[in-house]
């Protein structure tokens, strides 16, 4: 990889990530990162740099605005003049477009493969720590919130995410992600087994 890319990433766009919530946080993007390089080890001619580049922009703009923040994030990049000389224009549009097509809500397969690997990595693999950044993602936008409506909207967001039917899409072989839906799938058989475990993972 080119170290002054992993320079100006670490010291300029990294940093920025104290501004989202702790499930958007910086902990998150060194989870994508790590799971990118491993499922870039599956497809063919995969640019590692690029790929770094995409995991590291895809929530940047979570903070500013979180239901449009993929497009936002992709257009931080597209305008950052700073990080234009390490990639061309094509691999600009590449990156640009693999950021775009990250979110799991999106209703359309990624354009490249760059976006499957990102759309793959940003899933989460683990039932504790998916109902702790859904809680903080709750406390951070739906403040007023009761105990009990928390926990009803993070039944409800978990099933349209991760139930039979669910939006979220996976393109990579993954036991961990396997294991996971797997997991969620006892939890959603029976609401207040969810309800219980949501509170005891939060401590509420």
């Amino acid at each position: 990889m080119n170290n002054l890319l992993v320079k100006y990433i670490e010291t300029n766009i990294l940093p920025e990530y104290s501004k989202n919530d702790s499930g958007h946080g910086i902990e998150h993007i060194n989870y994508v990162i790590d799971r990118c390089f491993r499922f870039a080890e599956q497809f063919d001619n995969i640019d590692l740099d690029m790929l770094y580049t995409i995991a590291a922009f895809h929530d940047i703009g979570h903070h500013i605005d979180k239901k449009n923040h993929e497009k936002l994030s992709a257009q931080m990049f597209y305008e950052n003049n700073d990080i234009k000389q390490f990639f061309t224009e094509e691999e600009q549009i590449i990156i640009k477009e693999g950021i775009e097509d990250h979110r799991a809500s999106s209703d359309r397969v990624p354009r490249s493969d760059y976006g499957k690997i990102i759309s793959s990595a940003d899933r989460s693999t683990d039932v504790n720590e998916f109902l702790k950044r859904t809680h903080s993602y709750t406390l951070k936008y739906e403040p007023t919130l009761n105990q009990n409506e928390m926990i009803e909207r993070a039944y409800k967001h978990t099933k349209e995410k991760y139930g039979d039917f669910g939006y979220a899409k996976h393109y990579v072989f993954d036991d961990e992600y396997d294991k996971f839906r797997n997991d969620i799938s006892e939890l959603l058989i029976n609401k207040e087994k969810f309800k219980d475990y949501y509170i005891k993972i939060n401590n509420l």
